[in-house]
């Protein structure tokens, strides 16, 4: 029997898996720099940002699988390749962004320690998460996320009643496009075929009694509830960003506008508050990719315990070295990775949620193919060749905007179809 209870607390934790540094960074000053224009750029940022991730979630319940199974009906040596390229972006960008965060808005602030130490003890305590899997679920639903949510409704709140003042027009020369790329930077879309395996291990470890329906139907509904939560956690935080712009000159600077924002909202207490919740969204997000991780070579080897150990072990280590950047530093490096993977992986959570008369291997192929192809110009525009961008952008709809994969992967989506369809 599926209960209500089981299914909000699979859903809290799933929100929590999702919401790490980037979303708690991005979306303020995404509304500090569109204003008046707050929500056209929200409706990008929610696409790529919480409906394609949610779409993920809906894709691993079908498959039941792992990341591996995510790209299979390519090839399985694409789908392999796929694999380890998300989770060696995920354990060099995300989780290390995370400590990283944590270190300049909740520590340093409150106890001017070095940024190894906060590293040191950060991933400490996600290596012993990380070995106690089977009670990710209870933790992390029952305590961090409630936790969490109470936070950012204090500051969101506080914003709306306490504020009246106009906002002031954009920055931004294209809000939809903006905030659809900016969305990227959450890495959402990998978080979702990264953590929707941990949520189906953890899944079939704490609920052992239902059958193979019923929790399908379980991950399916928790997932409607994270993006629900998600959706409102960012709109508030787009709009509070907006709604504060005059209050803050000159700043350019994500995580400082964050700081800001809570004292200003929050008054004496934000500094202990926003310590708090910048540490339980990192570290859970830091949790799920680790854990992610580790799942998947536990399973690439024989459902060896010692591989999971050691990759659990390796992970904490290289996030708590890169983890010594400063955040704006680890979010420019991402853009080349995240220009030429996330178009690959929303094709691949779409394709594997229409239904299967439409989502057959050739349809992956080509697809996956056209995708990579055509988010080409993007990547190499990222790393310094912006000619081959520029050229791009004077043919290809969509390009100028940095999204010209989009109707290629939509057209070629339905000629092979269409042939199929002819052929029979």
């Amino acid at each position: 029997m599926l209960r209500k209870k089981d299914t909000l607390l699979v859903g809290f934790a799933l929100f929590s898996l999702f919401f790490g540094a980037g979303n708690l960074i991005l979306p303020p000053y995404l509304g500090f720099t569109s204003g008046i224009d707050w929500w056209v750029v929200t409706l990008g940022f929610v696409l790529t940002g919480v409906v394609v991730p949610i779409f993920g979630i809906v894709a691993h319940a079908r498959l039941q699988g792992t990341l591996f199974d995510v790209g299979k009906k390519v090839s399985p040596t694409f789908s392999l390749i796929y694999a380890y390229l998300i989770y060696l972006i995920s354990i060099l960008l995300p989780a290390p962004r995370t400590a990283a965060v944590t270190h300049e808005i909740a520590i340093a602030p409150l106890f001017n320690s070095p940024s190894w130490l906060s590293s040191t003890i950060y991933f400490a305590l996600v290596f012993v998460f990380a070995l106690n899997r089977s009670k990710v679920l209870s933790i992390i639903g029952k305590f961090l996320t409630p936790a969490i949510l109470l936070i950012l409704a204090a500051i969101i709140i506080s914003a709306i009643v306490g504020f009246d003042s106009p906002l002031a027009p954009s920055s931004v020369a294209h809000g939809f496009s903006t905030g659809f790329l900016e969305g990227y930077q959450t890495f959402d879309a990998i978080a979702a075929v990264v953590v929707g395996g941990v949520i189906i291990i953890s899944v079939n470890l704490d609920f052992k009694q239902l059958d193979a329906a019923y929790k399908r139907k379980l991950i399916a509904r928790a997932g409607l509830i994270a993006g629900l939560g998600l959706f409102a956690v960012y709109a508030g935080l787009i709009y509070t960003g907006a709604r504060l712009q005059s209050e803050f000159i000159g700043i350019t600077d994500r995580t400082a506008l964050l700081s800001e924002i809570s004292i200003i909202t929050l008054g004496n207490i934000a500094s202990l508050l926003l310590s708090v919740l910048v540490s339980l969204a990192c570290f859970t997000t830091a949790v799920g990719i680790i854990t992610g991780t580790a799942d998947f070579m536990k399973g690439r080897c024989n459902e060896s315990q010692s591989v999971y150990i050691v990759t659990v072990a390796l992970c904490c280590l290289i996030g708590l070295l890169v983890g010594q950047f400063n955040v704006e530093f680890i979010i420019k490096v991402a853009v080349p990775a995240l220009m030429f993977i996330y178009p690959v992986t929303i094709i691949l959570i779409l394709l594997n949620v229409v239904p299967d008369t439409l989502g057959s291997p050739k349809v992956f192929k080509w697809v996956t193919a056209t995708a990579v192809l055509f988010s080409t110009p993007d990547f190499l525009a990222t790393i310094g060749y912006p000619q081959l961008g520029n050229i791009a952008s004077d043919w290809l709809p969509l390009a100028k905007f940095q999204m010209g994969w989009i109707l290629p992967c939509m057209l070629i989506f339905a000629i092979v179809n269409a042939t199929k369809k002819i052929g029979a």
